[in-house]
């Protein structure tokens, strides 16, 4: 299902979907986290790499892919995912179940969301 509107807030790193009677505020962290690309979710069924110390990432851009998707690049150089209107559509409608699932997954790896390292300039 395509969005009437998306709207990129970049200070607070969350991209906001609006659908016909649905509002949707997605974290630049939960996109990146749930990305479609291979790198995140393998390239077969029980393949997805847990993507842990992804907290701070924000976007880089948001751009247009035809009729049918956004191709995200996030500050922390990941590019590679489309996510098509109906995949953006699922991870809004399932926000929840997908985040806690997330947070187990790292929990179950001992892992965090926070990054390993902060680069000071």
């Amino acid at each position: 299902m395509q969005p009437l509107e998306i709207k990129i807030h970049r200070k607070s790193a969350v991209l906001e979907l609006r659908y016909a009677g649905e509002q949707f505020n997605l974290s630049a962290e939960y996109l990146r986290v749930h990305s479609p690309s291979a790198e995140v979710q393998g390239h077969g069924p029980g393949q997805s790499v847990l993507q842990t110390g992804k907290k701070l990432v924000s976007f880089k851009d948001v751009i247009p892919q035809g009729h049918y998707a956004i191709r995200i690049e996030f500050s922390d150089g990941h590019d590679s995912g489309i996510f098509s209107w109906d995949y953006l559509y699922g991870l809004a409608t399932h926000q929840g179940d997908y985040w806690q699932t997330y947070l187990d997954r790292l929990s179950a790896a001992n892992a965090s969301r926070e990054p390993a390292f902060i680069a000071l300039n």
